[in-house]
């Protein structure tokens, strides 16, 4: 699994589904705002799950050299937000992501389809 045209999004996308999360989506958001290049977004059926998730992220993105910059909401579990400067990523609990619909704030953002879910 590579996205053609930025084979350093592949480490955080596989990250994210290994994870077995719920409907995943990559937002290629370059040009839109500065804050990052990609917004990987998902969800899990549990507080519990989504702390879960993004705590594997962290271990496996550290295996690769890769620290966040910051991580808020994990202790919550309602909506963990990783930043690692040009990928943000995005954990809902489901009824949060419903919620606040990321997807359709940003719904210029190309959406990236060429990674194997």
């Amino acid at each position: 699994m590579i996205y053609k045209n930025d084979p350093s999004l592949d480490v955080y996308v596989k990250a994210a589904l290994e994870k077995k999360v719920i409907e995943p989506v990559v937002l290629d958001v370059r040009g839109l705002t500065s804050i990052a290049d990609y917004f990987i977004i998902c969800s899990g059926l549990s507080n519990r799950q989504v702390r879960a998730v993004a705590e594997s992220i962290q271990i496996d993105l550290k295996k690769n050299g890769i620290k966040p910059l910051s991580v808020e909401g994990q202790k919550e579990g309602h909506w963990v937000i990783m930043d690692y400067g040009h990928v943000i990523i995005h954990i809902f609990y489901e009824p949060m992501r419903t919620l606040y619909n990321l997807e359709s704030l940003w719904i210029d953002a190309k959406r990236i389809t060429d990674y194997n879910e």
